[in-house]
């Protein structure tokens, strides 16, 4: 363990307590009457908190609050004697109380005592410092550590449930030298969590100069441990697995759970009084007297050792686990003291602690014993680098000598080099003689016999050591150097054979001479001889490789990687090396491997290889080898004879089908099985066709039931007949056959033949798909009315190819009546675009109307209903704008207009009352504009022309508008400043003239009645629209409105009144009378001077009273309701088209549906029936 200072910073009084942000990032500190708040990162003071009069002793970051919700005051309880310190456990249900007595008292969150505990120091020990260990998963560490006598202890543990009211828990112990573990890791063990959060553990440390450990219940663990100075503050680490101390001997120690010191965090210059661990990390602070603030990084380094299938490492500081890499079984050697240094060798174990070395060694000589004890003691501190354990002998590295200690601790042998040792390995040898392997920083690697004195160079080159192997023979010399690359020598000569880049560590395989693996970059690489290298990818260390395993370090945990040895077999294969391919497949490869082995070898006449792979099979019949062997020396005849005194006459046919020598093969053809006589056949069949001669094969290959490959063979040549005449043979049980023929069909552009086939296998989706592939729309269609489960697998192809053969408003038909909706929005839409971006605003109008319809029939979808709705009324909008700035953008861009002046006048009136605020796209205000003020001054509105050039001047002009623009701006100063009467258009329910420039848009200023305008000359119809009574429906509604009741006369009557000067005829009106008026007029009246529009309500007596001449019906589709319109002047006539419900002038109506033969609007044909 190794701390560094990462920053300091001083404050002007005592720092009595630390806190961190619960997410690491912040550091606050009570010094004084002043809370300061630090980043962690680099120390920066970010702001000093004020506000407090006197000393602040502790501070905290809230978490979930400071008391439960549900209580609206804090309880408070009395105490026997002054509390100093106190600890929630971790589930928050038990409070731990620290007395100055030396009593500790733990409440529940009541309040109320559970547990008291009395420290033997009493008052003399008053409880400075306690702590609960954040981790629940100790509890099982504590249960056996409570025989501190013993070296190595072995615990079982037994709980019982433990309800609201605390019980102790029963445990037996018993001594032992090691701990035998289960394969699987220990802390993946079941576990009871319920009873874990009950069995936490409270460390406490007091004035006594002690530090104790106590379970929930109360029941001490283990015995006090001295700490020979007052301790002032307690802190764990966020997993519970290291404690933090300081107090009066003015630094911060750092303890195990268990409570033995490992080392100083750091010294100071004053009593500690506070020291906190950041949460989930190795970093540390500390609080002093004086005022100084540190904050340090624990770097805790690797400890393990290696010893090809063994492998010892560190865990919990104090312990050692050796691993069998291969078994994967562990033992656990707990120490009790801060482990430094382990090695390991055969059957030996060395550790070092602080004040002594222990040694080892297993129980008996099985490879797969697991069992230590110890062996020697070695009672004396040492210092050094590196450790290494021999049979008898251990080896101490300190910086540039080497030391050889008996077990006894004497001293034998001393040596000394030139630099510093980089790395050491014990290579093997007798006991007591075993060899050293030494790499040097200048480049040196050295051999070392423990008996001797006198060191022998292998080899020295220019760049330092990182890592060394030597091979099995101790041959070949395997080194990775500071620049990360693989160098490897002959021993004998010296020669470097070859180098690889990108290693960290080599490892040479321990059953092959020729075979390492090199680790580097995220990839391991073998390498075989001086063959490329193989690489795969793996994450961490190289560390051994033995046989098929190479065992890995990647952190702290080593692993066994199985890697197949093909690639390197038949790299020695593609040279012929088949023994030395044989030594790399005994080493493992599979079964497919060794059969390609004995192949190869057999091709290569090499037979001693065969005949040993085929030992290692299992299989021992010479003859069948010898067999074998005369196949491939072309003495077909005498291996047939072998093969059938063998019992192999299956292998002699294969041999003479193979050959192509099927007269010959037909004589080992089993008594009439039919199985070997089709093989035969299609075999045969092969033959015929690969010598070119596709005719007879299909021949062979029909009579030998290959209907699959006969087919593939027509339909590679093209044969449409044979391939009919096969596929009207068939059964149409067999289904892949008959597809194939169909395919090929298909392929080969006869899709009758296609559609027969599928027909026959009754494969109806495949036959509607053929129908389209071909565009055979009418066969589709067809077949489509039988079957309307294949309504969308024909129109959804018809509507794209509609539209890829620009048929757009068709495709989007096709989409719409195969139910995809989606789609044919989608198609509209883009067709709107392209409209509105080539200016064809006459078909962007149309499109906008039909998705106004498109979305007015999805919106008979409740779900989608208000959304689709708000959609059609936009849309609807969009295309009564666009249909009118068609004729603008004519005008303007044209060089003859076709529309009357009146007309452009009435339409840029219209548009300039419509436009919403952000303008449509392409419509264009200054072309209205334009226009408005150029048709105004033509018919004597110059007061609303002045306003249009008025308006221009705020717009970006077009340079081809630019000149005219002027000149009537100055031309219109010379026009009275009025409009003509004759343009005031009026409204048909209150006759009001409105004024031509409506602020209110295109409603009477009056009475707010909207005007409705014709679609082609965009003038104010003479009509009122009208609302229907609460109650009444459509159908009724038409039902009165059909009845067509006869209007009786009028009975005016006469009273005449004379008198001297005078003579009087009034005309009186009886009741009656009164009553014949038109009940609809009556209607028309509203309330003068009001703000909001007040609708035409009508009743079923004021309906009956209708002309059905006079009403036009918008008769919407739901969800819409109908709109009734009223004219006011029955003799000049109004024609509704029944699809798009746009009103016009009879006159103009009929005028262009002679022109265009359909609606000018929505593009319905004359004859079309309506909707």
């Amino acid at each position: 363990m190794r701390a560094v200072l990462t920053w300091r910073d001083k404050a002007e009084h005592c720092i009595n307590d630390i806190a961190f942000k619960p997410d690491g990032t912040q550091l606050i500190l009570a010094a004084g009457n002043r809370l300061l708040v630090y980043d962690t990162s680099d120390g920066t003071l970010l702001q000093p908190l004020k506000g407090h009069k006197d000393t602040v002793y502790c501070v905290a970051y809230a978490k979930d609050g400071l008391w439960s919700p549900e209580q609206k005051s804090v309880s408070k309880h009395k105490s026997s004697s002054k509390i100093i310190c106190c600890s929630w456990t971790n589930d928050g249900q038990y409070l731990a109380l620290g007395m100055f007595n030396g009593i500790i008292s733990i409440r529940n969150k009541n309040g109320e005592e559970k547990v008291k505990i009395e420290r033997p120091g009493g008052s003399l020990s008053p409880i400075w410092s306690i702590c609960w260990n954040p981790s629940s998963r100790w509890e099982s560490f504590w249960m056996n550590r409570e025989n501190e006598d013993a070296e190595d202890v072995i615990v079982n543990r037994y709980f019982q449930e433990i309800p609201s009211t605390l019980k102790s828990a029963v445990y037996s112990s018993q001594g032992s030298e090691a701990e035998e573990e289960e394969p699987e890791e220990e802390d993946d063990s079941p576990r009871d969590d319920n009873l874990e959060e009950r069995n936490d553990i409270l460390a406490v440390a007091d004035w006594g100069q002690k530090i104790s450990f106590y379970q929930l219940s109360g029941k001490q663990i283990g015995k006090d441990r001295a700490l020979n100075f007052d301790p002032c503050c307690i802190s764990y680490f966020t997993k519970g697995e290291y404690i933090l101390l300081g107090g009066s001997d003015k630094q911060v120690s750092l303890f195990t759970k268990d409570g033995v010191r490992l080392g100083t965090v750091g010294e100071q210059n004053s009593w500690v009084w506070t020291c906190q661990v950041k949460p989930d990390s190795n970093y540390v602070v500390v609080g002093c007297q004086d005022g100084t603030i540190s904050f340090y990084q624990l770097i805790f380094s690797t400890v393990h050792g290696l010893y090809k299938d063994r492998y010892a490492y560190r865990d919990s500081m104090t312990d050692v686990i050796v691993q069998h890499l291969i078994t994967e079984q562990k033992v656990r050697i707990k120490c009790k003291e801060l482990v430094k240094k382990i090695a390991i060798y055969r059957n030996r174990l060395a550790i070092q602690l602080p004040e002594k070395i222990l040694i080892y060694e297993l129980y008996s000589e099985d490879s797969s014993d697991m069992h230590y004890r110890v062996k020697e003691k070695i009672i004396k501190k040492f210092e050094c680098n590196l450790l290494v354990v021999c049979a008898n002998h251990i080896i101490l590295c300190q910086e540039k000598r080497l030391q050889c200690l008996s077990f006894s601790g004497v001293k034998e042998r001393e040596w000394q080099m030139e630099s510093l040792i980089r790395y050491i390995k014990v290579i093997g040898g007798p006991p007591g003689r075993e060899g050293l392997l030494v790499g040097l920083k200048n480049g040196q690697i050295l051999k070392i016999f423990v008996d001797n004195l006198f060191a022998i160079i292998l080899l020295k080159q220019a760049t330092a050591v990182r890592c060394l192997d030597m091979s099995a023979s101790r041959k070949k010399l395997a080194v990775v150097d500071e620049n990360d690359t693989c160098l490897v020598y002959d021993i004998d000569t010296k020669e470097l054979l070859f180098q690889e880049p990108n290693a960290n560590s080599v490892a040479w395989n321990t059953q092959c001479e020729d075979m390492l693996c090199f680790s580097g970059g995220g990839y391991l690489n073998i390498k075989a001889s001086t063959f490329p290298v193989h690489r795969q990818k793996l994450q961490g260390f190289v560390v051994g490789y033995n046989g098929s395993k190479i065992f890995c370090l990647h952190v702290f945990s080593i692993s066994a990687v199985e890697v197949p040895q093909s690639a390197p077999m038949y790299q020695y294969l593609d040279r012929k090396l088949f023994k030395e391919a044989y030594q790399i497949a005994c080493l493992g490869v599979t079964d497919t491997d060794w059969r390609e082995l004995a192949m190869e070898a057999l091709e290569g006449l090499d037979f001693e290889t065969a005949k040993k792979e085929r030992k290692k099979r299992g299989e021992t019949n010479n003859d069948l080898f010898l067999a074998d062997v005369f196949s491939y020396q072309g003495k077909f005849h005498e291996a047939a004879k072998l093969y059938k005194r063998s019992g192999h006459e299956n292998l002699a046919l294969e041999m003479y089908t193979d050959l192509c020598m099927f007269e010959y093969a037909k004589d080992f053809l089993g008594s009439g099985d039919p199985k070997e006589t089709k093989m035969l056949i299609t075999k045969q069949a092969d033959w015929a066709r690969n010598i070119k001669e596709p005719k007879a094969a299909v021949e062979m290959y029909i009579s030998a039931g290959e209907h699959v490959k006969a087919i593939e063979i027509c339909g590679d040549h093209g044969w449409v007949d044979m391939l009919i005449d096969i596929a009207r043979k068939l059964d149409k049980a067999e289904r892949e056959p008959l597809l194939l023929c169909a395919t090929y069909l298909k392929k080969l552009d006869s899709p009758g033949y296609a559609a027969e086939t599928y027909l026959k296998m009754g494969d109806l989706k495949s036959l509607v798909q053929l129908h389209v592939e071909t565009q055979r729309w009418d066969e589709a269609f067809a077949l489509g009315e039988k079957h309307p489960e294949f309504k969308d697998d024909i129109y959804v192809p018809y509507a794209q190819w509609l539209a890829e053969n620009d048929r757009f408003e068709e495709a989007q038909k096709a989409f719409h009546k195969a139910g995809r909706q989606r789609e044919a929005v989608q198609v509209l839409e883009q067709l709107t675009n392209n409209a509105v971006a080539e200016s064809r605003f006459n078909d962007a109008a149309y499109y906008y109307w039909m998705l106004s319809m498109q979305c007015l029939d999805i919106a008979q979808d409740r779900a989608q209903k208000d959304m689709m709705l708000g959609k059609f009324h936009h849309f609807q909008r969009l295309a009564e704008l666009y249909h009118g700035y068609h004729a603008i953008h004519r005008h303007t861009e044209d060089p003859f207009s076709v529309h009357r002046p009146e007309t452009l006048f009435n339409i840029s009136r219209f548009l300039l009352h419509s436009l919403p605020k952000d303008t449509p796209l392409g419509i264009s205000k200054v072309k209205i504009l334009f226009t408005l003020a150029k048709q105004s001054k033509a018919l004597g509105a110059y007061r609303l022309a002045r306003h249009a050039y008025d308006k221009l001047r705020g717009l970006y002009i077009p340079a081809r508008f630019q000149k005219s623009i002027e000149l009537g701006t100055l031309t219109i100063r010379a026009k009275p400043f009025h409009d003509s009467e004759e343009l005031v258009p009026l409204c048909y329910r209150c006759s009001t003239n409105n004024p031509l420039l409506n602020n209110l848009g295109n409603v009477c200023i009056n009475c707010r009645q909207p005007f409705i305008f014709s679609a082609s000359s965009y003038d104010v119809l003479h009509l009122v629209e009208f609302y229907l009574e609460e109650g009444i429906t459509d159908e009724e509604a038409i039902s009165l409105i059909d009845l067509e009741v006869p209007r009786p006369k009028q009975d005016n009557r006469q009273q005449e009144i004379a008198n001297s000067s005078s003579q009087i005829l009034r005309l009186v009106e009886t009741k009656d009378s009164m009553g014949d008026e038109d009940p609809f007029t009556a209607k028309l009246s509203f309330e003068q001077g009001g703000s909001e529009f007040v609708p035409v309500v009508v009743s079923r007596l004021v309906l009956r009273s209708m002309s059905r001449r006079d009403v036009l019906v918008k008769r919407w589709p739901p969800p819409l309701r109908w709109q009734y319109f009223r004219s006011l002047l029955p003799d000049a006539s109004i024609t509704m088209c029944p699809s798009c419900f746009q009103m016009f002038h009879s006159e103009d109506y009929e005028l262009l549906v002679l022109q265009h033969g359909c609606c000018p609007y929505c593009r319905r044909c004359k004859d079309d029936p309506g909707p």
